[in-house]
C-alpha cells in the first residue's frame, strides 16, 4: 500500500487532481455573474405609484405564499458517467506502453423541481394584487453620471425611454429620460 515513508497509493487519477475545466468555467460564470448585474436590465413587479416599501412587503408575502403552497422538493441526479479510452504512449525509443481506459463518474447535482411552479404562484399572487412584471433597461453611463444619487421610493409612471439605475446598497432608481 505505500511507496515509502508516509506515503500511500492513490487510486486517483494524477490528471486528475488538478483544476478541471469545469470548474474553470464555473469560476468565470461566478465572476460574470458578478459583474453582469450593472448592466442587466433591472426585472421587477410593477404598479405605477406604489410605494417601493410596499412592492417589496407584497413581494415577499407572495413568494411565503409560493413557498407554502409549493415547498421546496431537492430531487439528487447525477450526469452519466464518461468512459476515457485506453492511450498508447510511445517514447523517442519507439517503445511503446498502452494505459488502461476508464470511468469518471458522473457529478452529482440537486434539482428543486417546484421551483417553476413556486415562481408561477409567486407570479400569479403578485397578479392578484394588480402587479405586473416589468423589465426595465440599464442605464447608459451619460445618464447615469448626469443624474442625481438617489433611489426611487415610489414607482412612476414607465415611459420608453425610461432606464434604472442600480445603487451599490441594493436600492435603485428608475429615470425617464427626457
Amino acid at each position: 500500500m505505500t511507496d515509502g515513508r508516509n506515503r500511500v497509493n492513490s487510486i486517483v487519477n494524477p490528471k486528475d487532481l488538478g483544476q478541471s475545466c469545469h470548474m474553470k468555467t464555473r469560476l468565470a460564470t461566478l465572476i460574470l455573474t458578478l459583474a453582469l448585474p450593472a448592466c442587466a436590465p433591472l426585472t421587477l413587479y410593477y404598479k405605477a405609484g406604489t410605494p417601493v416599501a410596499t412592492v417589496q412587503r407584497d413581494t415577499t408575502a407572495c413568494q411565503v405564499v409560493a413557498l407554502r403552497d409549493a415547498p421546496v422538493a431537492n430531487q439528487v441526479r447525477r450526469t452519466p458517467p464518461r468512459y476515457v479510452p485506453p492511450r498508447r504512449v510511445c517514447n523517442a525509443s519507439g517503445a511503446c506502453s498502452t494505459t488502461g481506459g476508464y470511468y469518471l463518474p458522473g457529478d452529482v447535482y440537486t434539482v428543486d423541481v417546484n421551483a417553476p411552479l413556486r415562481k408561477r404562484v409567486e407570479n400569479q399572487c403578485m397578479a392578484d394584487r394588480g402587479y405586473s412584471p416589468a423589465s426595465i433597461p440599464a442605464c447608459p453611463a451619460g445618464v447615469k453620471q448626469a443624474a442625481p444619487v438617489g433611489s426611487t421610493s415610489t414607482l412612476p409612471r414607465l415611459t420608453p425611454k425610461s432606464c434604472a439605475i442600480r445603487n451599490s446598497d441594493g436600492s435603485f432608481q428608475i429615470v425617464n429620460q427626457g
